[in-house]
């Protein structure tokens, strides 16, 4: 069974939530508010960008030039013998390609010692090896919750390759939602509410807009990590 089989849990919207999705990519809301002082979000409300202001993070700039060809020097030999896949068993990410890797080089491993250390309390046990997701440039995941039996509270990532945005929808309210840029070379984290009540989705290039600007999408690769249940 995939890994993604296993930490992903699609959640389906109603046919009605169409129109809502087509409102967000237009811009509206309450503008760009900084995100304790990092990359840009934009939400239904500025309550609620408040509210999940220490449970939804963005670092941009988080990993330089080098450190991002570091990665990629480690991570592209692996993926370049796998082919893009199309047709998810349950229909929930199509063009995309992922791994596993428990075992890097020195500077690799420095860069992921300092994810640990911004986005997981100390001794926070992690699971297994670090999640690799390669999305070809027309791919794309649809709205899910990462499961709850397999992931903790603490999702982070790393951005390689292109800049994207991030949307985040209450689970029981589609009416509250969150964009996020996550700039190339940036760190996301959610934590807490922001993780287990809100889905999360990387979007389509074609839909790619953050407060009503485009934001051209490219092949993007994901490094993540996540802590075990408590």
């Amino acid at each position: 069974m995939k890994l993604l089989r296993t930490l992903l849990r699609q959640v389906h919207k109603p046919a009605a939530s169409a129109g809502h999705r087509r409102r967000l990519s237009s811009g509206g809301g309450c503008g760009p508010l900084p995100l304790r002082g990092e990359a840009p979000v934009v939400g239904s409300s500025r309550e609620l960008v408040r509210r999940l202001g220490s449970q939804v993070e963005v670092r941009a700039g988080f990993i330089t030039e080098d450190e991002e060809a570091a990665l990629l020097g480690e991570l592209e030999p692996g993926l370049k013998k796998k082919r893009y896949e199309f047709d998810h068993w349950d229909d929930a990410i199509h063009g995309y390609r992922e791994t596993e890797r428990a075992s890097w080089g020195a500077a690799c491993e420095e860069i992921l010692s300092r994810v640990r250390s911004a986005a997981f309390p100390e001794g926070s046990p992690l699971l297994g090896p670090v999640h690799i997701l390669d999305l070809d440039k027309t791919g794309y995941i649809k709205p899910h919750i990462d499961s709850v039996k397999f992931c903790g509270s603490t999702i982070a990532g790393l951005s390689l390759l292109s800049d994207s945005v991030m949307r985040l929808v209450k689970e029981d309210a589609a009416s509250e939602w969150l964009d996020l840029l996550l700039p190339r070379r940036s760190l996301y984290i959610l934590r807490d509410r922001a993780r287990y009540n809100f889905t999360h989705e990387i979007l389509k290039d074609e839909g790619s807009v953050f407060n009503g600007q485009r934001v051209p999408r490219q092949r993007r690769i994901s490094v993540i990590c996540r802590n075990i249940p408590g």
